[in-house]
């Protein structure tokens, strides 16, 4: 059988009123008339079929029946204000849950968080690192940076930047094998280093730049990350497939080279994802607006 439980406002004010066992100070902690606490009490006295309170000169006062039932109502109403304060709390204070990429992470988001610190220094931000997409439900985080075309059912999504990708190399790789340049595509006869969560990079940017004859025969080398990838290009390993916007570090340094200066702009980009369904905290909002206008500034 289905549990009977009395209309829930009616229920809300007798609880008032049997806790303060005054309709005034009842009316002002619900911010409505003391008629309409009265009125109140009388629904649930209908729905009950008993009298709740006894109306005196000065007053109400319980009856047996309805001091009894104050006595189960009022600890359940401070249960459940007691479990809404914990989980209100819990996602507004503490410290801003971030989850993002490895490559992400290392590439984009430290080098800048130092000005994030700088400006909210007690707001503590923590990374933590995963690849599959974000369950807000499951993943106990704050909000995610994901890589993707914007469609999350359960998430609003704010858009950082498109993805840009071309080859990358060291300099002295460029010097070895690349002298000639009207002829850039000699490059590609040699090590093509790919990352694995970005495998199909090389695919897409020979494709559409022309070049995808002139990379079938070269060498492969594989890396389990981006930033293993980068690295091994670096060190002169081959040449790999840069994220410009992840890049501007080692291009500017000089570690990295774009010898094509052909970048390809993706259908994908970069997204910071929020639960779609909870209240935001100050701390994610101000996070979120530091983000987007830091990567407008950069990108």
């Amino acid at each position: 059988m289905a549990r009977r439980i009395p209309p829930l406002n009616p229920l809300r004010v007798f609880e008032v009123v049997a806790r303060t066992e005054n309709l005034t100070s009842a009316a002002s902690e619900l911010n409505v008339t003391q008629s309409a606490v009265s009125r109140q009490i009388a629904v649930l006295e209908t729905y009950l079929g008993i009298e709740l309170f006894r109306r005196e000169r000065h007053g109400v006062t319980l009856t047996r029946a309805g001091r009894a039932f104050a006595e189960k109502v009022i600890p359940a109403f401070e249960l459940i204000a007691e479990a809404t304060e914990t989980l209100v709390k819990d996602s507004s204070q503490g410290a801003l849950r971030v989850r993002t990429y490895t490559t992400f992470a290392a590439k984009w988001l430290i080098p800048r968080l130092d000005e994030f610190r700088k400006r909210y220094p007690n707001i503590e931000v923590r990374i933590t690192n995963a690849v599959p997409d974000v369950d807000f439900d499951r993943d106990p985080v704050d909000v995610a940076i994901q890589f993707g075309d914007g469609q999350w059912p359960r998430a609003q999504s704010d858009l950082l930047f498109y993805d840009e990708i071309e080859p990358v190399c060291s300099p002295q790789y460029l010097e070895q094998y690349g002298a000639d340049a009207r002829h850039p595509e000699a490059l590609l006869k040699h090590r093509l280093l790919i990352s694995h969560y970005r495998r199909v990079d090389w695919h897409d940017w020979l494709t559409a730049t022309g070049y995808a004859n002139a990379g079938k025969s070269a060498e492969e080398m594989a890396f389990s990350t981006s930033v293993l990838t980068w690295q091994a290009a670096i060190n002169g390993l081959g040449m790999a497939i840069g994220q410009n916007a992840l890049l501007t570090h080692e291009f500017a340094s000089g570690q990295l080279v774009r010898p094509f200066q052909r970048p390809v702009r993706g259908n994908k980009a970069y997204y910071l994802l929020r639960p779609k369904l909870q209240r935001e905290s100050r701390k994610v909002a101000l996070f979120r607006d530091w983000l987007l206008a830091t990567a407008a500034s950069v990108t």
